[in-house]
């Protein structure tokens, strides 16, 4: 007989790629304004803006399948839906006040991810100096690729992060243009947080991020990661 009032549900999980095992989703953190250009592009000063961070809820992944076009819905009370290309990180092991030297150690895997956001909310919450949850943490704001393990392709510092609307180039530059690299990332992190196994790190996105309307399909890819489509209806 279940503990539980109701039905637990189920945990949120992101398919492995070669495999057919399961990585469980704890918590989703996500880096803002960690691209120079994109820094700007928001408002911001790369030269001395300090890192910060925000979370989507964990069931916001939104899976997209291997060589597929996932549909994914426009949501409600916005009118300016954005995309916004990232590399995922998963951590299979955590801890607190992790050394940045050690940090790559806690990385299982990686995906191409995008940071769905509804941008008018946004730009309210901003004004009103509110928080960001109904802007950032949407139902289904977390498309998201199969995991690509670490063991397979190493740790990426580098290469190129693209992403394309209805062929149309939008997003282009190098992960190696990130303000603040992976293992900072985790490190800088881990002093907020107890991190933990599961949980996946957003690690920013770059300039160009834009409008997205129904019907239009977008095309992200990470060089070593492949590509995820996405349309939205």
């Amino acid at each position: 007989m279940s503990d539980y009032v109701i039905a637990p549900p189920p945990r949120a999980a992101i398919p492995v790629r070669g495999s057919s095992k399961l990585f469980p989703v704890r918590r989703i953190y996500c880096i803002g304004r960690n691209y120079a250009a994109h820094t700007r592009e928001m408002g911001g000063d790369p030269t001395r803006d300090p890192p910060f961070f925000f979370q989507k809820a964990s069931d916001a992944v939104d899976l997209v399948p291997e060589g597929g076009v996932l549909n994914h819905p426009y949501p409600p009370m916005t009118s300016n839906y954005h995309f916004e290309i990232e590399m995922a990180v998963a951590l299979s092991k955590g801890g607190e006040n992790i050394a940045e030297t050690d940090a790559l150690n806690h990385v299982f895997g990686y995906a191409v991810a995008l940071d769905m956001t509804r941008r008018d909310l946004q730009d309210e919450a901003k004004k009103l100096a509110r928080p960001w949850e109904v802007a950032k943490s949407g139902d289904r704001s977390a498309p998201i690729g199969a995991l690509v393990p670490a063991s397979e392709i190493g740790h990426l510092s580098q290469g190129a992060i693209r992403l394309a609307v209805d062929g149309v180039m939008k997003q282009n530059a190098n992960l190696a243009d990130m303000i603040w690299s992976v293992p900072e990332q985790i490190a800088i992190l881990s002093r907020y947080y107890k991190l933990e196994a599961g949980d996946i790190i957003l690690s920013g996105t770059p300039e160009g991020v834009g409008k997205v309307e129904r019907g239009q399909t977008m095309t992200g890819s990470i060089e070593g990661l492949g590509e995820i489509k996405v349309k939205v209806v």
